[in-house]
């Protein structure tokens, strides 16, 4: 009987009973999202190796952290939440990765600044042409974008992810898509 809760339960009851220590909430929690969640970082990250220490450093934190989900009444949902961590994680992993790869004898040479992760995640997900207009685009627009089209993220979700209000989000998606369009016109 206690099953049949858990599967009509949404992420957010989920996320509650975790953080009362649920193991059984957790796990349909795991089974719900884990999916959905590797799917979207591997659209930021090729590497299985990365998406997999990604995926088991977010799920660690939201077991030991689910007790500090605000919940919808802030604006938040749990999807979203969870995909803030994850996202967050695999920035953390794309710093670490760089800092301990070493650079190939002609790029020790090179003088330019070597690009972000998430520039590095961009390059990959996009073509030249795109990830051109892409990478051209202020910080702020740019990962609206990355949020909205790569990560198939809502508004609100993005707002959540990146910490503004969403009237923000809109504004910079709507600025950030006539700056591509005149880009790639």
């Amino acid at each position: 009987m206690r099953q049949k809760s858990l599967e009509d339960a949404d992420e957010e009851h989920l996320v509650r009973r975790t953080a009362k220590g649920d193991r059984a909430a957790f796990e349909e929690l795991y089974r719900r999202t884990s999916p959905w969640l590797a799917v979207r970082l591997r659209r930021r990250c090729a590497d299985e190796q990365i998406v997999a220490e990604v995926m088991q450093e977010t799920y660690l934190a939201v077991w030991r952290a689910a007790g500090s989900f605000a919940g919808a009444g802030t604006g938040g949902t749990a999807v979203g939440w969870l995909w803030t961590i994850a996202a967050r994680r695999l920035v953390d992993a794309f710093r670490r990765r760089a800092h301990h790869a070493q650079p190939p004898p002609e790029a020790a040479l090179d003088v330019a600044p070597v690009a972000a992760a998430e520039e590095v995640a961009l390059s990959v997900a996009m073509g030249d042409e795109v990830g051109d207009a892409l990478r051209d685009l202020a910080p702020e627009l740019r990962e609206v974008l990355q949020a909205m089209v790569l990560d198939g993220l809502t508004v609100r979700e993005t707002s959540v992810l990146l910490g503004v209000p969403e009237g923000t989000v809109k504004t910079r998606a709507r600025r950030a898509r006539l700056l591509l369009r005149e880009a790639l016109s």
